[in-house]
């Protein structure tokens, strides 16, 4: 059974930082790419960050130097790290992996296989 599990969201003020977690229950992670990714009310959802097998990184450029993707995979865990949020970072926030032979483009949302049920992030003062 695949599932994955988010966790960490909330209310932030502006310029404040989250940590989400995702635990990837059922998977040998190392076999997987990872990524986060996002939707607003009324937009579409968007590819926030996201992690190769070999830890290479793709990251949405609105977000660059503010948030950081980790993994653990002996944890099978995947990380978003967020600072300096702001509030146009505010939406649901969705973990997402696909073996990594599904992949073209990390922050394509339609190659991913598997997704969590959404944690949600407020940034507001």
């Amino acid at each position: 059974q695949f599932q994955l599990v988010e966790s960490g969201g909330g209310l932030v003020q502006p310029g404040g930082s989250l940590r989400l977690s995702c635990f990837a229950a059922g998977f040998t992670l190392e076999y997987y790419g990872v990524a986060w990714f996002r939707q607003a009310p009324g937009k579409a959802r968007e590819g926030v960050a996201g992690m190769w097998g070999d830890s290479r990184t793709d990251y949405l450029d609105s977000v660059k130097g503010r948030f950081t993707i980790s993994r653990d995979n002996a944890k099978k865990s995947v990380y978003l790290q967020m600072t300096n949020l702001k509030p146009e970072d505010t939406a649901i926030y969705y973990c997402a992996a696909a073996p990594l032979g599904w992949i073209n483009f990390l922050l394509r949302f339609d190659n991913y296989k598997y997704w969590g049920q959404g944690t949600q992030v407020t940034v507001s003062s």
